[in-house]
């Protein structure tokens, strides 16, 4: 792995990440994965969307609120599990509102339907890229010779605590 701490990796790929990928249960007990722009994080362990609330998205994480939130960037990949509460705190909705929500979502942040999912995360696991020459040479690798295209025993994943 780079000289980064695991959890520096983390808040790096989330940070180049435009959108991710929420995970949830619904009604029935299916997962329903669906795109989301994360408004901010205090850290790679708490992650903001903002949402419509009259949604079955809103509904089913309000029944079950165990999620998942991934991420993929040019650096690697995350994946955030924990759960998730739904917000209509006005002040974090005003903090977090930028003109490019009033693209995706009807009204302002005043809007009595629209609020927040926050996601405290217990654990991120994470695969980081080796980049486009080292990804070529390990595909190559793996497709003329019995090896496998990535070595196992490297150091560039990992499940974060946070």
């Amino acid at each position: 792995m780079a000289d980064k701490n695991p959890k520096e990796l983390t808040a790096e790929i989330m940070k180049e990440t435009r959108i991710a990928t929420l995970t949830y249960v619904d009604d029935a007990g299916r997962l329903v994965s669906t795109p989301m722009g994360t408004q901010d994080f205090e850290d790679p362990g708490t992650v903001w969307f903002i949402t419509e609330l009259d949604t079955d998205k809103v509904a089913a994480i309000r029944q079950r609120p165990a999620v998942n939130v991934a991420y993929a960037s040019d650096t690697g990949w995350v994946s955030l599990a924990g759960n998730a509460v739904v917000s209509e705190d006005r002040a974090k909705l005003e903090e977090l509102w930028d003109p490019s929500v009033s693209a995706y979502m009807k009204g302002d942040a005043q809007d009595p339907n629209n609020g927040l999912i926050q996601v405290t995360a217990d654990t991120a696991e994470y695969w980081e890229s080796p980049g486009k020459a080292a990804m070529l040479v390990h595909l190559v690798k793996g497709l003329v010779t019995d090896d496998k295209a990535q070595d196992e025993d490297d150091d560039s994943s990992g499940v974060v605590k946070l």
